[in-house]
């Protein structure tokens, strides 16, 4: 076989399927058989919900490490680079290592076609098992039930937190969807359930299959006081724990979510090591903070749940400077119900810069500008490109103010990218 190189490799499995997702397990099952990648000694713990995965996920792998687990985590999207989909004891996966797991693939894929994104999970899995990992933390792509990541078998199955999105696929209601995702419970194992506003048909799901099912705010519960928050666990109780590194208040019930899985397969690390791998944890992306004399905001936000989520930190973390915000939003998306959760952290003096996403769910700029403008106080505006949004954001900033770009993972990467290309 022609040695190829990362991008080629890229470019070969988005020719491998005539469409972009195509919902099933026959053919992941089929190529675990194939790579005899049947369950082996590793623990595996399975995230899935609408919100708060890779919060939750980059959360329990830091954890994981900390108390002296060799760790692989798997993620999706990434934002700037392929290799932060799969990382090993926290370090992203290198080139040449991920290049021979993709033609390990290839060899025994045969003539079956695989999606993208089914070619990449098997490449987690394969990284994972060729480093004899102890830990794998997996965050399930789209849904639950028949996304590729569910092809394994969990020891724990965690859904974070259920809102409407990608009602194409999944549905147009919250039960709907918290069925579709509670697909990665198992019979007789732990289901974390990391929302108090989870619907019931999660929980449901999970009793008629015989999971054990754990709530947050029930079985387990995360309690702030000021600036420490206590984990009142499954057995266990851990008091004075630092604030989690990750911004927001969804942060709290997110780490507990992550202690709670742990907890519930016998892994919980000690109070020391928590505290430890707290201080560990990072995601790209997900309210990311580049300080500065003008502060930037990195938060991939794009639907109802993580709107929420955004504007009640934004309105926390206000400073005396104005916002100016960088958004583009995909077609699929409800820009009208996002705009108006978003509309308590926009004040007057503000400015929003919207921008346009390329490719076929993409949103022009001029048009969610003319939705918007008639949502805010503040001015709305087209800015073309999100790299020319930006541009105009950093020229429309003084010291103490602060730039918050959001809306899609096709808006965060190409700015997070122009960020850090600055001379």
């Amino acid at each position: 076989m022609t040695t190829r190189t990362l991008a080629e490799w890229l470019d070969h499995q988005s020719s491998l399927h005539p469409a972009a997702m195509d919902f099933g397990l026959a053919r992941m099952h089929e190529m675990l058989r194939r790579l005899g990648l049947e369950r082996g000694r590793e623990r595996v713990i399975t995230v899935g919900g609408t919100n708060g995965k890779g919060s939750v996920t980059a959360t329990i792998a830091a954890l994981g490490q900390a108390a002296g687990r060799s760790v692989g985590l798997y993620q999706s999207p990434h934002l700037v680079r392929y290799q932060e989909r799969i990382r090993i004891n926290g370090a992203e996966i290198d080139d040449d290592f991920l290049c021979a797991v993709f033609a390990r693939i290839e060899a025994a894929r045969g003539d079956l076609p695989l999606t993208y994104f089914e070619f990449g999970t098997l490449a987690a899995f394969v990284a994972f098992r060729a480093r004899d990992l102890d830990l794998w933390v997996l965050e399930v792509g789209l849904g639950g039930r028949l996304d590729a990541v569910n092809a394994l078998d969990p020891d724990c199955g965690v859904v974070v937190s259920i809102s409407l999105d990608h009602v194409d696929y999944l549905g147009s209601d919250v039960s709907g969807i918290g069925r579709e995702k509670a697909g990665i419970f198992r019979l007789g194992r732990p289901a974390i359930l990391g929302s108090l506003a989870m619907p019931e048909s999660v929980a449901a799901h999970g009793r008629a299959i015989g999971a054990a099912v754990y709530r947050l705010g029930h079985e387990f519960q995360s309690h702030r006081e000021g600036t420490t928050h206590d984990y009142l666990g499954l057995a266990t109780t851990l008091t004075g724990l630092p604030a989690p590194r990750l911004a927001g208040n969804a942060q709290y019930g997110n780490t507990a979510t992550a202690l709670a899985a742990l907890e519930s397969i016998g892994e919980l690390p000690s109070r020391d090591a928590v505290i430890a791998g707290l201080g560990q944890v990072a995601l790209t992306g997900r309210y990311q903070v580049l300080p500065g004399p003008v502060e930037w905001v990195f938060d991939v936000a794009h639907n109802e749940g993580s709107a929420e989520v955004l504007t009640e930190t934004l309105i926390e973390r206000r400073g005396t400077g104005r916002t100016v915000f960088v958004v583009g939003m995909l077609v699929d998306k409800d820009a009208a119900r996002v705009a108006g959760i978003l509309r308590p952290a926009v004040h007057a003096e503000d400015l929003l810069l919207t921008v346009t996403l390329d490719g076929d769910r993409g949103r022009r700029g001029e048009e969610l500008a003319a939705q918007w403008s008639a949502c805010f106080t503040a001015p709305v505006r087209s800015a073309g490109s999100v790299e020319s949004g930006c541009v105009e954001a950093q020229s429309q900033t003084q010291a103490g103010d602060r730039v918050v770009v959001f809306g899609s993972f096709h808006t965060v990467a190409p700015a997070l990218a122009w960020y850090h290309a600055r001379a």
